[in-house]
């Protein structure tokens, strides 16, 4: 995973400063979206590894396949992508220029975990008060797991607050063990 990482990243931040310049980084979140999701179909995956098909044959098949949803400007992407076989890249691409994007408009996906379902003004006043702390506008997604007990899991980036009697639990015994 690191590794694909360290690969797809010079290319995404180059499709992003591209896209920020062009004023096009919806546009082009879309189609790198298109690609991601089609690079990653099983058929899609079959052809691309197929040995009989050289590199230009790889990245005309897959233009072909996403003719109408992509520009002229992101084929060329793609043709520089497939020149250096990186067209399975595309999913982790999409995710890195998804977090530019989300950096610089100062927002970013929180993963919300409780151990019962939260409110919508629950959810609310949780996004404040994190978008507060964190200083950027929180788009909170909460997700149910009964493991928890009670209380808050919850994920934003690099950042975890485990507020959960699970968590407690958890670090109570390793204290008693020690």
């Amino acid at each position: 995973m690191s590794n694909s990482n360290t690969l797809a990243r010079p290319y995404a931040k180059a499709a992003f400063e591209y896209a920020a310049t062009a004023s096009k980084e919806e546009a082009w979140s879309n189609m790198l979206s298109f690609a991601a999701t089609a690079v990653a179909q099983a058929e899609v995956v079959k052809q691309l590894g197929n040995p009989e098909l050289n590199k230009k044959g790889k990245v005309t098949f897959l233009i072909q396949l996403c003719e109408g949803n992509v520009d002229n400007e992101f084929s060329n992407f793609l043709h520089l992508l497939g020149e250096n076989d990186r067209l399975t890249l595309l999913p982790t691409i999409y995710e890195i220029f998804t977090e530019l994007k989300a950096d610089k408009n100062r927002s970013l996906d929180v993963e919300v975990e409780s151990a019962f379902e939260l409110s919508a003004a629950q959810l609310k006043t949780l996004a404040a008060a994190l978008s507060k702390r964190l200083d950027r506008t929180v788009h909170p997604k909460a997700t149910v797991n009964p493991a928890l007990i009670g209380g808050l899991h919850i994920r934003a980036g690099d950042l975890v607050i485990d507020g959960s009697i699970r968590g407690k639990l958890n670090k109570l015994a390793e204290a008693l063990k020690s």
